[in-house]
């Protein structure tokens, strides 16, 4: 079983930074994608950004230009750098891993909240 561990989570001032981290504790498969999905109070999880094992990345519109997704297969880590923050990037934030095709299976981390506000 795969197991997502988030770091670096917490409050920041609207135009701030954070850089929130995920670690797998292991992943048998070669081809996988990885990605931060958020959700705040009363909505649905979205998709933040993703990127695949070839290296394509996809973001959400309205983080293009602010958020940076990378990954490390050596480490098994994903990390989202966030700039330009504002009050409605404040959300709980979920690492995922997904993996298989045609059917796809998920595993998500517990969460970390990122809450934006002066």
């Amino acid at each position: 079983q795969v197991q997502l561990v988030e770091s670096g989570g917490g409050l920041v001032q609207p135009g701030g930074s954070l850089r929130l981290s995920c670690a797998a504790s292991r992943i048998i498969v070669s081809i996988y994608t990885m990605g931060w999905y958020r959700q705040a109070p009363g909505k649905q999880r979205e998709l933040v950004a993703a990127v695949t094992s070839g290296g394509s990345t996809n973001y959400a519109d309205s983080m293009k230009g602010r958020f940076t997704i990378s990954r490390d297969d050596a480490k098994k880590m994903v990390t989202l750098q966030m700039s330009s923050l504002k009050p409605e990037d404040t959300a709980v934030y979920y690492c995922n891993l997904r993996w298989g095709s045609p059917s796809t299976f998920d595993t998500w981390g517990q969460g970390t909240q990122v809450t934006v506000s002066s």
